[in-house]
């Protein structure tokens, strides 16, 4: 199922569509805040979105609106739109807490690497109880270059004090897909509003329906180690 050279020494995950349900959330905003101004965006476009840090994305919109639409009004509309939506229909993804006993029991640091803002990022956690299940938050502002740059996921490993390629990141994007798989770290994917290119399927160790999946394996992983490790 998966190709990983040992049990990983910690995890790194994606903030938005790996541990909440978001992507959706953030499409649906951005849909209706451009129907407001009479903009039709297609859903490819969305998709080619995800993962992004704003500027980018913004960036692509531009492009396809073009110069005389007014773009911070649709960008201002979608934002209090998911704003508002956080408070009524956010999830967790299915997975994330029993993943998360399975990294306590084992003993394993994790981070969360995101294309978000601190902000965002706390405010997620928080409204669940997590904040203080992670050892580190890298979100948007803390490197010079976002996803798909290698820099989140490099920074998540140095805070973590661990090799990036004895990490395990775990994305659903295709620019965070690249983001971590540039810094050495096998990745495994969890597909959410993208599905996998053939070309991503290349760069992964693995594309999982879901975190369980992930928490399965990792337990055999992690148990098969502990039975191998020399007694004392």
């Amino acid at each position: 199922m998966v190709r990983f050279p040992a049990t990983p020494q910690a995890i790194v995950f994606d903030l938005d569509g790996v541990l909440f349900d978001t992507e959706a959330l953030y499409r649906d905003a951005l849909l209706a805040a451009a129907a407001d101004v009479g903009i039709q965006i297609p859903l490819s476009l969305c998709q080619r979105m995800v993962g992004l840090h704003g500027h980018a994305a913004r960036m692509l919109l531009r492009e396809y609106v073009g110069d005389e639409v007014d773009l911070d009004a649709v960008w201002t509309g979608a934002s209090e739109r998911y704003h508002a939506m956080f408070e009524t229909d956010l999830r967790l993804k299915p997975g994330v807490t029993a993943l998360l006993d399975t990294l306590d029991e084992f003993g394993l640091p994790r981070a969360i690497a995101t294309s978000s803002s601190h902000g965002t990022a706390i405010h997620h956690l928080e409204k669940f109880g997590l904040r203080d299940r992670f050892d580190a938050l890298v979100a948007a502002g803390d490197c010079e270059r976002c996803k798909p740059y290698p820099d989140p996921y490099l920074r998540a490993a140095r805070i973590l004090n661990k090799p990036a390629n004895c990490c395990l990141a775990l994305e659903d994007s295709q620019a965070g897909v690249r983001s971590a798989v540039a810094a050495g770290l096998p990745t495994i994917m969890v597909p959410d509003l993208q599905q996998p290119s053939a070309e991503l399927r290349r760069l992964c160790a693995g594309i999982v329906t879901d975190l369980d999946v992930v928490n399965d394996w990792l337990r055999q992983a992690c148990g098969a180690a502990s039975r191998d490790a020399p007694a004392h």
